[in-house]
């Protein structure tokens, strides 16, 4: 769900659902047989931001459109958690739609994102519920505004007439259409995954009503495109029989994104397997892709306030280029034959540091014979949102008088790693003169200036994402600047 909704805990226990465990170990995500052409996405509140930053920033992957429920415009927060959880969601009149406009159109001039003449052939189906309380009608009647002036009238639906919280609208499953709490998930007697599915489509076969085969379910290894950055290790998969590995048939691919609290630690599988999408997947050969987030990201949500990244609404966002990889992949098969197993590269060797800033370290290694690309890790976690092609790579955001240690992986074609190398470690320098800006304040008034986050009722400072303690104003910190958009706690010499 949106971000200030979730920063209380959720009302109510979330359904119990039926073998919602793995059965059994996650798998590498397969490379299958997909028409490159049809591909779409949709999300559900923060996942229908995310949804719509995909749809804009990745438009010549996503050009055959998205779903929205419960969104907003591209890049509506413009990175401020005060924008976000304001006017996106409680008070959009707010919304400054026609600057958001021309962000848009000045990004894709910088290649930041894609041109936004591919959005000229997209399809867009928007939703709102009447009752929704949380992501305000407004809301999505400005992001209708924004796709005006890249997507024609024509290709565009906007339902907004049923009495529906804020939750999926199905046609059989979940809470009462008028019911806010999880699994967020709400039985309105409307089928919205057949809906959406429908007009980016057009004309598909009937849905499959009958209980679908479980062995059509793949947890798949989500750590391959991204370590930490609010993602899960483990994301989920829908794959019909006809589009599995060594089958002829060529496919769609859908992917679907879950609101916060909505991923698999909050409500086990209901997200990924009640919410309508598998039934009309199944007898139209159109694989679901389910990336999940994790429970260290903020309430779980996806990133489209800046909570992870500065750069989280560009194809650069690191979240945004794992679920790109993701799509990558899975669209990579040829069909026919099931690929034989990836030969495992080595590790990288003479893995070292240099060209130490205050704020910044450049590791470098030496080449691996086979690989395609390569992966960088600070202190276990994965640095790099786009992979890495060159023998080298400049950490930034880092802390000024500390010490790191970085790691580095070859990956092949298809992205699959191999052994982590030894690690070399390096020392930032100190700030510039040896001093640092330094702010105290209460950690509300951070909050506003921007220099921290709130999440579940607790501050955050921004870029180290260190607990300053609850989000009020009788909470004092001090916070100390050691490169753009990166504060820790502590005090100026």
């Amino acid at each position: 769900m949106a971000f200030n909704f979730i920063r209380a805990a959720a009302a109510g226990a979330a359904m119990a659902l039926c073998g919602t465990g793995s059965a059994f170990a996650a798998v590498n995500l397969p490379a299958l047989k997909i028409d490159k052409t049809q591909t779409t996405v949709s999300g559900l509140s923060s996942g229908g931001f995310m949804a719509v930053q995909l749809h804009v920033a990745y438009s010549a992957t996503f050009a055959k459109g998205a779903g929205v429920v419960a969104g907003g415009p591209f890049y509506c927060a413009e990175g401020s958690v005060v924008n976000a959880t304001g006017r996106c969601m409680a008070s959009p009149a707010g919304i400054p739609t026609s600057t958001l406009v021309s962000t848009t159109n000045t990004w894709a001039s910088q290649g930041v994102i894609d041109p936004v003449a591919n959005l000229q052939s997209s399809k867009v189906y928007l939703f709102s519920g009447t009752l929704d309380s949380v992501v305000k009608t407004g809301a999505m009647d400005a992001l209708r505004t924004y796709y005006n002036s890249f997507v024609p009238t024509a290709n565009v639906v906007y339902k907004k007439d049923i009495a529906a919280e804020h939750a999926m609208v199905t046609a059989d499953y979940g809470n009462g259409c008028s019911t806010k709490g999880a699994p967020y998930i709400s039985d309105c007697n409307f089928d919205l995954a057949g809906a959406m599915l429908q007009h980016l489509y057009g004309t598909l076969n009937a849905r499959n009503n009958a209980t679908l085969p479980t062995g059509n379910y793949i947890e798949f290894n989500q750590s391959e495109f991204i370590s930490n950055h609010g993602m899960a290790t483990t994301g989920w998969a829908y794959v019909p029989q006809a589009c599995q590995a060594g089958g002829t048939a060529t496919c769609k691919l859908h992917v679907v994104l879950h609101g916060c609290k909505q991923n698999i630690s909050d409500v086990q599988q209901q997200y990924v397997r009640n919410t309508g999408y598998n039934r009309w997947a199944d007898t139209n050969n159109i694989v679901m892709l389910y990336p999940q987030t994790s429970t260290a990201a903020t309430n779980s949500c996806w990133d489209w306030w800046g909570y992870d990244s500065a750069n989280y609404s560009k194809k650069s966002g690191p979240q945004m280029a794992a679920i790109k990889a993701m799509v990558d992949r899975v669209s990579s098969g040829t069909g026919g034959t099931t690929p034989p197993d990836p030969v495992a590269l080595p590790a990288p060797t003479g893995v070292s540091t240099s060209g130490a800033t205050a704020s910044s370290m450049a590791i470098g290694w030496a080449a691996v014979t086979g690989a395609a690309s390569y992966n960088v890790y600070r202190n276990a976690n994965k640095v790099n949102a786009l992979p890495v092609t060159a023998t080298s790579y400049t950490d930034t955001g880092l802390a000024a008088s500390t010490t790191y240690s970085w790691t580095v992986r070859a990956a092949d074609a298809n992205g699959a790693e191999g052994a982590t190398s030894a690690a070399a470690s390096g020392t930032t320098l100190a700030g510039s003169g040896g001093t640092a800006t330094c702010t105290t304040a209460s950690n509300y008034a951070h909050t506003l200036a921007g220099r921290a986050y709130a999440a579940g009722g607790y501050t955050y400072a921004l870029g180290s994402n260190q607990n300053m303690g609850l989000w009020n104003v009788f909470v004092t910190n001090t916070l100390k600047q050691t490169s753009t958009n990166y504060y820790v706690i502590g005090t100026c010499p």
